[in-house]
């Protein structure tokens, strides 16, 4: 059975250190595991938090990063030096609460999707790489991994796929840079999901699944038995975590372009999906 858990954008954003009194009640319905995102680390005490996963009996493994328009590894000098900074402090965050991996689109900022010339798009590409390797190195000195998110076109033009992630990890060239697919990204831009899953192969650690609408997985099209069966194929040993969005949490909702009720409630999707990533 592999390790599943909860993102906190689900209900709450921003995180904060009342944020906490969730972590009991992803407890009770059953999820091994909490995947923090986490907008301000400054105004989080870290301490507060590692007792309060302790008290629930929880685990958090990754730490999923924020990235808005200020923070942008292909931006002008303030957003990059702003996004190396933010990044930098969620990694010393991780470290006091025992988190693994910091996860996310890392790269640039969600939202920025433009037509980039190719000549533009291969700049861009040497200075997120050049900042990339800065970051991996500085997780690397404290035991962490962070790991590449491709998103879908409507968030970014930047990487939006599992063979683009693998170049940009490639051009890293750190162990410690590892993949991060997710079910919705991937019914966009991929031809076949189980096949970006096979390619990310061994340095895939984490698998944000959610229905192909952001809704409940299992209560979709997507064909969850050809995901299963790739993830046996690479020996999968990461985690899966449910990551969705409610209208209720405003802040993201307009983020990731939530404008309907997708299913009953937050809970529905966290407690039915879990009984279905269990079962299948």
């Amino acid at each position: 059975m592999y390790t599943i858990g909860i993102n906190t954008f689900l209900f709450t954003s921003p995180f904060t250190n009342e944020s906490v009194k969730w972590f009991s009640k992803f407890a009770e319905w059953g999820f091994d595991t909490v995947e923090i995102g986490l907008e301000e680390p400054w105004n989080v005490d870290p301490q507060l938090v590692k007792k309060a996963l302790t008290d629930a009996n929880l685990g958090c493994k990754t730490v999923c990063a924020a990235m808005g328009p200020d923070r942008d590894f292909r931006g002008d000098d303030e957003q990059q030096q702003t996004a190396m900074t933010y990044l930098k402090a969620l990694l010393d965050f991780m470290e006091t609460i025992g988190a693994e991996m910091l996860v996310g689109p890392l790269y640039s900022s969600v939202g920025r999707a433009e037509a980039t010339p190719k000549d533009v798009y291969k700049e861009q590409e040497k200075t997120v790489v050049g900042h990339l390797k800065e970051l991996a190195a500085y997780a690397q000195s404290k035991g962490l991994k962070i790991a590449l998110e491709p998103l879908n076109r409507f968030e970014t033009d930047f990487i939006n796929t599992a063979d683009q992630a693998i170049h940009l990890a490639d051009l890293v060239g750190n162990d410690a840079v590892r993949l991060h697919l997710d079910t919705f990204h991937m019914n966009i831009e991929e031809k076949f999901q189980a096949d970006a899953i096979r390619k990310a192969g061994s340095r895939l650690d984490l698998l944000h699944s959610c229905g192909c609408d952001r809704g409940i997985p299992g209560n979709d099209h997507i064909d969850w038995n050809s995901i299963r069966q790739a993830l046996k194929d690479i020996d999968f040993k990461g985690q899966l975590v449910i990551e969705s969005f409610t209208p209720e949490v405003k802040a993201i909702a307009k983020a990731a372009a939530i404008w309907r009720d997708i299913e009953a409630s937050g809970e529905d999707i966290a407690v039915k999906g879990l009984a279905f990533l269990k079962t299948v």
